[in-house]
């Protein structure tokens, strides 16, 4: 099972800054069941938001949905006749179904509102394919929902390389370049300007065993070596 923390609140505050409608979408599964991004945690996230922006006397129109996953392109469909009254989408969902969910609506910026710690999507039947490595510090929000770091060879978070022949990463004449593929559908969304913004080196947070305390749960968890959200 894929877990997940919910961002900072003032990073998520700060990401939707310049929106005035927009659409938080949960997942009904795996960040569900660890009380990340389920149907409830969009209703109390959309809450905190509403009531931040009216004391900055920002209007803020809200919508909520949770789809069963945001991972398997067959659910996301529901989301079709939702997406065009808004001007962003804020997914709860891990980074893999943040990724479907921007490969859907191409022309939607599509934010992240939580950190994942895992894994792969389910493109068919027995064809899966990994979008996420649970880095622990999601910048989908500047990338144009692509993650550098699965999708792009050198997993560079600065991009592109020099190395780059067209669409194609010079690793293989198959292998489209994910720089490419941020570069343009930033452009085609308004936001070339995201591309500019410097990610400093990764912590790589998942590579020691961690504890995660969901908000509100199970603070006799909370001793040393817990990670709260």
């Amino acid at each position: 099972m894929i877990v997940a923390q919910r961002k900072p609140f003032p990073e998520i505050l700060s990401t939707i800054r310049d929106y005035e409608k927009i659409l938080t979408v949960g997942c009904g599964t795996c960040v569900a069941v660890c009380l990340a991004g389920g149907a409830q945690e969009v209703s109390t996230l959309n809450w905190e938001l509403s009531a931040a922006r009216s004391l900055r006397d920002q209007p803020l129109e809200l919508g909520e949905a949770t789809v069963t996953r945001q991972c398997d392109h067959e659910f996301l469909a529901e989301l079709d006749s939702l997406v065009q009254g808004y001007q962003a989408l804020l997914s709860m969902a891990c980074g893999v179904g943040i990724q479907f969910l921007a490969e859907r609506y191409p022309d939607k910026p599509v934010l992240p509102a939580v950190d994942t710690s895992g894994m792969s999507g389910n493109r068919d039947v027995g064809w899966y394919e990994e979008r996420c490595r649970g880095c622990g510090r999601c910048v989908l929000a500047s990338t144009a929902g692509v993650c550098p770091i699965t999708m792009c060879a050198k997993g560079l978070l600065n991009g592109p390389c020099g190395g780059t022949s067209g669409q194609y990463c010079e690793t293989n004449p198959d292998q489209p370049c994910a720089w490419h593929t941020i570069y343009h559908r930033l452009a085609g969304q308004g936001r070339l300007k995201d591309i500019l913004e410097y990610q400093p080196p990764q912590e790589w947070r998942n590579q020691v065993p961690r504890t995660i305390v969901q908000p509100g749960y199970g603070h006799e968890l909370e001793n040393e070596g817990a990670e709260t959200a």
